[in-house]
């Protein structure tokens, strides 16, 4: 977890906090469960500009392998959020925080809505509850954990943290090394785990201001979503794009973890085949959608509604429209 993090000004000492003015409005859900068609009818019904909360969203250049919103979506409806970085860089909830601050402030002057779209947990829980901050960092512990995480394999070091640790192990995945090698550093600084510092964390927070709709759908319904678009997007350049960013700016540490692209890398060097890489992107991806339903049960404020019924009109009024 971060230890530092962008003040807000709305909230004295605070780590995300809320806006100057009006509660933050949410639309979220799983990976490919229909978020961005429908955030664009409630964008322009109510007026508002829409916040991407997707962490891969903001590396350029990847575009099809992320399903970023294209041009036409970006014309119907101003997006903030997108294309921040290269995909080498390192950027963290910190940063993003400091990014909503600034349209935020910027929103505000123009008097536009903003209405937040994606399904990363970790933005909603920071945007609506701020960071944790927990102990100061011990640096040579930290090392010598990385240091283990490079010649044990990040699996093992996961394995650990399952040990002392089963509510933090079950919500990072195991490749997720910083945030692994961050929750067993808390537990050897204080002997507590790091689940339980974020229990007194989020208990001891401000009343809510907040509005969160979620888009759900039935496992069977979702899978077979995330098929017909992994489909699409094999179809639609994935591996020209993932060649490209690779033979240009290149990954980095955060970015490669996207969902698929390793997998496409392979598929373009031909290491692997079509109907295999396909099929291991379809569970990795219907494995990703499960984890997303974890970080959301946090949150029993959400007004889930179904995918397949979901209207304009109705999500307008659910988030506030008046």
């Amino acid at each position: 977890m971060a230890t530092s993090s962008v003040e807000d000004p709305a909230q004295p000492g605070g780590r995300g906090g809320l806006p100057a003015g009006g509660p933050r409005m949410f639309l979220v859900g799983p990976t490919a469960v229909g978020k961005t068609a429908l955030s664009l009818g409630v964008a322009e019904r109510m007026g508002a500009e829409i916040v991407s909360m997707d962490s891969m969203l903001v590396y350029r250049g990847m575009d099809i392998g992320t399903a970023k919103p294209d041009a036409a979506d970006r014309k119907r409806v101003v997006h903030h959020g997108l294309d921040l970085v290269e995909p080498p860089t390192r950027f963290d909830v910190q940063m993003y925080l400091a990014h909503v601050q600034a349209v935020e402030a910027e929103a505000r002057a123009r008097g536009r809505r903003l209405l937040f779209v994606g399904g990363t947990g970790f933005y909603l829980k920071a945007l609506t509850q701020g960071l944790f901050d927990g102990p100061e960092p011990d640096l040579t512990l930290r090392r010598t954990l990385e240091q283990r995480a490079e010649e044990e394999g990040c699996e093992v070091l996961h394995a650990e943290l399952a040990r002392v640790d089963p509510e933090s192990a079950e919500r990072l995945h195991q490749n997720d090394v910083r945030r692994v090698v961050r929750a067993l550093e808390v537990h050897e600084q204080t002997g507590r785990r790091l689940s339980e510092w974020q229990v007194e964390w989020k208990d001891s927070k401000n009343q809510q201001n907040w509005t969160i709709v979620g888009l759900c759908a039935e496992d069977c319904v979702l899978d077979a979503r995330i098929q017909e678009r992994t489909a699409a997007m094999l179809a639609g350049g994935w591996v020209e794009e993932a060649r490209a960013v690779r033979d240009g700016p290149g990954f980095g540490p955060s970015s490669i973890q996207a969902l698929g692209y390793s997998q496409v890398l392979a598929l373009a060097d031909g290491d692997r085949g079509l109907v295999e890489v396909e099929a291991e992107i379809n569970q990795k991806t219907r494995r990703f959608s499960r984890r997303q339903g974890t970080w959301f049960r946090n949150f029993p404020e959400i007004q889930w509604i179904d995918a397949d019924g979901a209207e304009t009109a109705e999500v307008a009024r659910l988030l506030g429209e008046n």
